[in-house]
This record gives C-alpha cells, structure tokens and sequence, in this order.
C-alpha cells in the first residue's frame, strides 16, 4: 500500500508543477553548459592569436651556402719570389724629361750705333773746345766716330728723313725724324746719300757712306759726324748709344 501510494505522489508531482521544474533545472544546465563551452572557445582563441603574432615577429634568416660546382677550380696566386741577385739585374726604368725651350726674340735697342769706331771728338755744347780745322775755340753739338772712307753709315733708329742738304760746314746732311719726336743728324757723308726726303727708313736701313765733305772738320781722320736732339737741345749721343 505504501509503495503504490509514493508512486502515485510522484507521478503527480511530474504532473503537475513538478513538470515545470524539471524542466527549468534542465534549461539552466543546457545555459550553464553553452556559457562554459563559449568561454572555453574565447579563451583558445585568445591563446592562438598571440601565439600567432610572436611566430610572426620572429624572422628567421637562413643562409643556404651556394653549391660547389664540381668543375671550379681554386687557384692560389702566390706572389712570385724575387731574388737579390734578380733586383740587381733588373733595369730600372728612368723617366726623362726634355725640357722644353722657349725663345724669345731679344727686343731691338732703342738706339744702334751708325757706324763702328773709336771716338775721336766727344760732345760739349756748354763747354768751348779747341777745333783744329778752324783753329779756334767752339762748342761741339755731336760725336765723331772714326772709320775708313766709304764705311757704311745706317739709320740708328727708325723715322723718316726730313731733308737731304749739302751744308757750307758739315758737307753732305742727312736729318732724320723719329717718332717721339727727336732727330738724328749724319754728317761729313759721301756726295750722293741713299735716301730722300719723306721717306721712311727703319732702324738699320743704309743712309750712306763716309765721306770727307765736311770743310770744318777736314784737318781730322775721316769720320762720320754724328749728333741728336731732343725738344730742340742737343744731348749726348753717347746717352743713348752706350759704349
């Protein structure tokens, strides 16, 4: 009697609000389980990614050394062995240097000397001088120069001849013009000059020859009586000509 009576209790507490019960206690533990299992799931993942970041950060190299073919071959170049004996014997190589030369062309002197000689008269124009010819005492604007009778007499300097003249004293006067300006006069030349009036001479070209022409200066050696000027006043031809 108490066996059927507990059975019929039970069955109907599952049919009635024991029903509901049973039920709710099985949907909490489906809930509790599926929160459990998402959890879990979150967590591995979790795990996996930073697992998957620090074996991404991480480069590895690898060096795979090149295969060796077997046709290479290795060659040692040792440096060949040099000998005393072979230096000593070896020429030695000698660099030589020609040194180049350059020429220059001496400039042309200012002044070249008319005609080659000793000086037998010098020149004083503010001191009075014994002339031998005319026997008195005078000043001399000029130097004579000493050579044989028709010894070639040449332009001292470049100008153009101003006149050509057979003077009363100094015989035949060639009177040339430089281009600053002074002059140069040649004396006691030969009859017939080789140059004329307004023609341009260069530093060199032929003017004549010695003579003996000049009367005041006749009791001297055959010379050629040579003078310049500069603004109009005599100087020294010695000044410019040198020794």
């Amino acid at each position: 009697m108490s066996s059927n009576s507990s059975g019929k209790r039970l069955e109907g507490f599952f049919t009635g609000k024991g029903f509901y019960i049973v039920l709710f206690l099985c949907a909490a533990v489906i809930g509790v389980s599926a929160w459990m299992l998402a959890a879990g799931n979150e967590t591995m993942e979790n795990e996996l990614g930073a697992v998957g970041e620090s074996s991404l950060n991480r480069v590895e190299t690898i060096i795979i050394p090149p295969a060796q073919d077997e046709t290479t071959q290795v060659i040692n170049l040792d440096p060949p062995e040099v000998t005393i004996e072979a230096a000593e014997e070896a020429p030695q190589a000698v660099e030589v240097f020609e040194e180049s030369v350059i020429e220059v062309a001496a400039p042309e002197p200012e002044y070249i000397w008319p005609v080659s000689g000793e000086i037998e008269r010098g020149h004083d124009a503010s001191r009075l001088m014994y002339d031998v010819t005319m026997r008195d005492w005078r000043t001399h604007e000029g130097i004579d120069i000493l050579a044989p009778l028709g010894s070639t007499v040449t332009a001292t300097r470049g100008g153009t001849v101003t006149s050509v003249e057979n003077d009363d004293l100094y015989g035949t006067v060639v009177t040339v013009e430089h281009d600053d300006g002074s002059q140069a006069m040649y004396a006691n030349l030969a009859e017939l000059p080789a140059v004329n009036v307004n023609e341009r001479i260069e530093q060199g070209y032929i003017i004549g020859a010695v003579g003996d022409t000049a009367l005041c200066e006749v009791a001297q050696g055959t010379h050629l009586h040579f003078a310049l000027s500069v603004n109009g006043e005599s100087i020294d031809p010695l000044s410019v000509l040198g020794a």
